[in-house]
């Protein structure tokens, strides 16, 4: 009598483990792809409620603003952002003063970039240049970074020694 073996628990489990590493290679592709794809796209973050009010010569201009209070997301800002409404801005706030620096790469959208202390006056005003890697940081502290479309600022009459009101401000011109 001869004898037959076949062993189908050991061949499905063999069988398993190439299903299961084909999966996860899968997965983690898929992962990878969407992780690249994230790095190219606009980072879009709520409108605050209360509006940003830069106090003027002129009198009060008023802003609708996305607030960048997060490590990652000061660090991501308007990158890839293409276009941006005339009364809208984003807001960058620091744990504290410092010599902030900024710099457009990834960023499409020309931009002011307004230095703010910590009770809310403007100490300088800088341009921003699409897709430069030149840093941004003039020679004042700032708790504060507000970017708007390039020309904002102007138009709008903000100059160096205007205020800007927001509760964030005011919070932090408080302490």
């Amino acid at each position: 009598m001869s004898h037959f073996s076949f062993q189908p628990v050991e061949a499905f489990r063999s069988l398993s483990q190439r299903v299961l590493q084909v999966f996860l290679a899968s997965v983690f592709l898929i992962f990878l792809a969407a992780g690249a794809s994230a790095q190219g796209s606009a980072m879009r973050l709520p409108v605050d409620p209360e509006p940003l009010v830069a106090v003027t010569a002129a009198g009060e201009v008023r802003f609708d603003i996305e607030i960048a209070d997060e490590a990652h997301e000061r660090q991501r800002g308007l990158m890839f952002r293409q276009s941006m409404p005339q009364d809208r801005g984003m807001l960058f706030i620091f744990p504290a003063e410092g010599r902030q620096g900024f710099w457009m790469q990834n960023t499409p959208l020309p931009l002011d970039l307004l230095f703010v202390a910590a009770d809310g006056t403007v100490r300088a005003i800088a341009p921003g240049t699409p897709f430069s890697t030149a840093s941004i940081s003039p020679d004042v502290e700032s708790q504060f970074v507000l970017e708007l479309v390039a020309g904002t600022a102007q138009k709008t009459g903000i100059e160096v020694g205007d205020r800007l009101r927001h509760p964030r401000i005011e919070a932090a011109g408080a302490q």
